[in-house]
């Protein structure tokens, strides 16, 4: 049986994991948590097979969580379940140890299919990502500016993207207001923009 457990703030989207789950006699949902540290602080002593981490989770981004799981439990396989499009954090995901990345508009099918082959000690990725990933190594397709931002760069300018303010951002990522005005000085450098409105343009052009 692999065992799984649900990290995701909304319980209506871990109970729903939970019955899509159900469909397959080999894989049940023994555990699940709220939060990145609500997680590491279960499977110490509830240990499962699978975690499947949502990257809005509360707190800690999701690829400090992650990397924190890989480091404390490097047996336990993470599949990064995202309501984002594959192009926004996938590659991030993967780069920082994940065993594959669905969004939620997946089928169910896919998302037993993923549990399965991570299980198995594979990666899955979706056939349009890894499309995608193969085009990007063979050095056929530019990778956008963004996608050469840290994980707290770019997670500052998603926020921006959103219309939170530096007071919001700090709250949400536990920063001080000042630490989040020095991200936001770096991310006008790094991406060659001039005001807190080119940020927030181009974060929603990227669909971030």
């Amino acid at each position: 049986m692999i065992r799984v457990m649900s990290v995701d703030d909304h319980r209506i989207v871990r109970e729903g994991v939970t019955r899509l789950l159900e469909e397959a006699p080999d894989i049940r949902v023994t555990a699940q948590a709220t939060s990145g540290a609500g997680a590491l602080d279960q499977l110490a002593k509830n240990p499962v097979d699978i975690v499947l981490l949502d990257v809005a989770i509360p707190g800690t981004s999701f690829v400090q969580t992650l990397r924190d799981l890989r480091e404390r439990f490097p047996r336990i396989k993470v599949i990064v379940l995202s309501g984002h499009a594959e192009e926004e954090y996938a590659v991030r995901a993967l780069k920082a140890g994940a065993s594959g990345y669905v969004t939620k508009e997946h089928s169910s099918e896919e998302l037993i299919a993923a549990i399965r082959k991570a299980h198995g000690g594979g990666t899955y990725v979706s056939a349009e990502l890894a499309e995608r990933l193969a085009r990007e190594i063979g050095g056929l397709a530019l990778s956008p500016s963004h996608e050469a931002l840290s994980d707290r760069e770019h997670e500052v300018l998603r926020l921006l993207g959103k219309g939170r303010s530096v007071k919001e951002i700090g709250a949400d990522l536990e920063l001080s207001p000042k630490t989040v005005s020095t991200y936001r000085t770096r991310l006008l450098e790094k991406l060659g923009l001039k005001t807190t409105a080119d940020l927030i343009r181009y974060a929603v052009e990227h669909k971030m």
